[in-house]
């Protein structure tokens, strides 16, 4: 069901019938060279009128300003204060004189229809001021436009919101037009009017609160709104559809233009071909201002490509790149959803950077923050002096947690706000993937609430059937327009469905986070070997609930900062035996159904927790055993993507058997990734501190290849193992026909391909 935001009661005064400057067809070349003599009241306007027109607290103001035809004549008025006089010129060349009404506002009447025009003013001392008249151009948006905003549809709202250089009625400008229901007058100030917005009022075009104007002759600069709230106080704001702002802490949206030309056509058709939940994904997770400092958009193509290729992940996954004030929310506090950050280059050198990955073979992924934003006064808090953006309720409207607002998601203009915002990066920027923060806050209405402090739902339960319905138009509406692009959530509790279809009334994602497997293992392999054998459990238990939902195993940013330490210093032991607890850690998670993410520096055994101040502790790669772990990723991912046991089938049962689950005394864990076409690895891992030979039952006789040991020396290891392969002899073991005994290294993780 469409709902429409309420609006304020129009008190801006009574206008002429015209709602556009626009007049009838003239074929006429010419027009009076002056005004009518003697009393006319055709076009005459009330004080208040006028005065409203020449300080932009107009409503409508191009149904007073511009070219009118009533009668068989036409009125033009502009406003043109300290003027000593304004001329106009019609298309043939013949010019008119205006005369000054009061407050700056000029008119001057003519027989003759007129269609494009300029204004030249003259002042005291100064030369003459030739310029166009916005309002004289007809409205940017169409009738279209605003049916689909305001019946929430509109898929490409950012074409129609913001500013945006164009060639309007043959002449270049840039239109701006802002959502602002409750408003009585917006006017946009910037370097087009020496910050003096008196002089470029929009104009309302319906009952949503759309507002609109063309300016012409601008095309790039800085520029606010501001807002004349229904309590008579003017606010200034930062465009809420702005594809560009100045660097943090100035929050001025830039008008822009795209210019890239994108070379990756040979990706996104491969990539609308393919399933990629069906295929290979290993997921680095980075944050561009910390990987390498320094380094802009641009600057990060060379070196990202060179780094993520020599490792072989599969995908890329940048934290947020929309605009965020504040640097230390890691951009999960967004200001600007349509933005490119600006700290680190322009919207076209974000489309290079992701151009070059996709080149070089390597997919995209996103964070994407549709579940709260910050209660900054320039940005969407309050945006035209009530709720606009937020619920106006806080017990549906605040985010305790992070001191944040949350999205009305039952406004169908803020859902489409929202579903659009997906739509933006995977269609303008070419992204693969969004992964959506904190889905969880936006499921339940008592999240993270006491009693007392939220609202139930229509039905008297916990669940934000709003938010809900947001998530599953925002899957749908994505996978229907971007074949071969993922959606992924990162959802913390047991909701049911998270990847099941919206047909099957699920919430249509294609990944979920498992958050499961990562708080369980973690706490695993953070305890001493002495004692993980009355913790088999947390390794195993995962397994149970592997095919609920299509899991990705995520070991993000998250998991190395507040404290928690680098992923390498959770490991216990000395620093041997931190290393190859993390070898066979990593293993063990690439050998597991579902896709992986590791955040960055984690492949190389980072010392130090994860900050956004400081860079990577690239240094650590000159010790040999750092430059073996991450040797070992590097190999890693490219048996991963070579086998297709081990992604076959990532989100059903077969491609997964139990070897071993029970060898709790060993702290041994044994299972079978299989592809579905007879080819199967055996992953086998060892998480005690000593060396263990087991006897495995293996699904055919024959050799068993060691394809990898998380123990050979080249990683760092002590070099027990198999002497690269096992025999498995027809000798039944554990209900299965074969059999091998295997040797696995202490703190070590062997993966067996059978020969053929």
């Amino acid at each position: 069901m469409t709902t429409t935001p309420p609006t304020e009661p129009d008190t801006t005064p009574a206008v002429e019938p015209d709602t556009t400057s626009t007049v009838e067809p003239d074929t006429t070349p010419t027009v009076e060279s002056a005004a009518p003599t003697g009393p006319d009241t055709t076009f005459a306007l009330g004080d208040d009128e006028v005065l409203a027109a020449a300080i932009g607290t107009h409503g409508h103001p191009h149904a007073v300003l511009g070219a009118h035809r009533r009668g068989g004549r036409t009125a033009v008025r502009v406003v043109r204060p300290l003027a000593d006089t304004v001329t106009v010129t019609g298309a043939s060349g013949a010019s008119f004189a205006l005369e000054h009404v009061a407050h700056g506002l000029w008119q001057g009447v003519t027989s003759e229809p007129l269609d494009a025009y300029t204004v030249e003013a003259t002042y005291q001392g100064g030369a003459a001021w030739v310029s166009d008249d916005p309002y004289r151009f007809a409205p940017t948006v169409t009738e279209f436009d605003l049916y689909l905003f305001g019946e929430g549809r509109h898929e490409q709202l950012w074409k129609m919101l913001g500013s945006h250089v164009r060639e309007h009625e043959g002449v270049t400008g840039t239109s701006f037009a802002v959502w602002a229901p409750h408003a009585r007058a917006v006017r946009v100030k910037g370097d087009l009017n020496g910050w003096n917005g008196e002089r470029h009022a929009l104009r309302r075009l319906d009952g949503n609160g759309v507002w609109e104007i063309f300016v012409p002759g601008v095309t790039d600069g800085i520029y606010k709104y501001e807002i004349l709230t229904s309590d008579d106080v003017w606010v200034e704001r930062a465009d809420p559809m702005a594809r560009t702002s100045e660097v943090p802490p100035l929050t001025g949206s830039v008008v822009t233009k795209a210019a890239h030309a994108w070379s990756d056509e040979a990706w996104m058709t491969s990539r609308a071909e393919n399933d990629v939940h069906a295929g290979p994904m290993s997921v680095y997770e980075l944050h561009v201002g910390s990987w390498r400092p320094g380094l802009g958009y641009r600057e990060l193509a060379d070196q990202l490509i060179e780094y993520v290729g020599e490792l072989g992940f599969t995908h890329v996954e940048f934290m947020p790149l929309a605009e965020h004030p504040f640097g230390g929310s890691w951009g999960y506090q967004v200001t600007g959803y349509y933005a490119v950050t600006s700290r680190f280059g322009s919207p076209d050198d974000l489309r290079y950077l992701i151009d070059r990955l996709h080149q070089a073979g390597i997919g995209v992924i996103m964070d994407w923050v549709p579940g709260h934003f910050p209660k900054d006064e320039w940005a969407l808090a309050k945006f035209d002096g009530h709720a606009v953006y937020e619920h106006s309720d806080p017990r549906r409207g605040e985010q305790p947690d992070w001191g944040t607002l949350v999205f009305n998601f039952g406004d169908s203009q803020v859902r489409n706000f929202l579903v659009a915002n997906a739509l933006y990066w995977l269609e303008e920027f070419h992204i693969d993937g969004l992964r959506v923060d904190a889905v969880a806050s936006m499921l339940y209405l008592d999240y993270s609430r006491n009693e007392g402090e939220w609202l139930p739902n229509e039905h008297g339960g916990r669940e934000n059937l709003e938010a809900i319905s947001f998530l599953q138009e925002a899957n749908a509406t994505a996978y229907k327009r971007h074949p071969g692009i993922v959606m992924i959530a990162e959802e913390s509790t047991s909701w049911p469905g998270v990847t099941r279809p919206t047909s099957e009334g699920g919430l249509g994602f294609g990944l979920k986070w498992n958050m499961g497997w990562m708080h369980d293992t973690l706490d695993y392999v953070e305890k001493d070997p002495l004692y993980r054998a009355y913790h088999h459990g947390e390794i195993t238990f995962s397994f149970v609930y592997a095919f609920s939902e299509n899991f990705m195993l995520p070991i993000s940013h998250d998991e190395v900062v507040h404290g928690k330490g680098s992923l390498l210093n959770k490991m216990p032991g000395d620093q041997w035996q931190k290393l190859a607890n993390l070898r066979a850690y990593l293993a063990y998670m690439w050998g597991h159904p579902g896709k992986q993410l590791l955040f960055m520096g984690s492949e190389f055994g980072q010392p130090g927790e994860w900050s956004e101040e400081r860079g990577l502790d690239w240094w650590i790669l000159d010790q040999p055993v750092h430059q073996g772990l991450h040797g070992l990723v590097a190999r890693l991912n490219e048996v991963y993507r070579d086998e297709p046991a081990l992604w076959a089938h990532d989100f059903d049962t077969e491609g997964f058997e139990w070897i071993e689950g029970g060898a709790a005394e060993h702290s041994v864990v044994a299972f079978l990734r299989k592809s579905g076409s007879g080819d199967s690895v055996a992953v086998l891992a060892n998480f005690s501190g000593q060396p263990v030979r087991m006897r495995f039952g293996l699904p055919e006789a024959g050799r068993w290849d060691e394809i990898l040991n998380t123990d050979a020396e080249v990683y760092g290891g002590s070099g027990v193992g198999n002497f690269g392969s096992v025999t498995a002899t027809d000798e039944p073991w554990a209900g299965r026909p074969a059999a091998a005994d295997v040797q696995l290294p202490p703190l070590g993780v062997v993966w067996l391909k059978l020969s053929r």
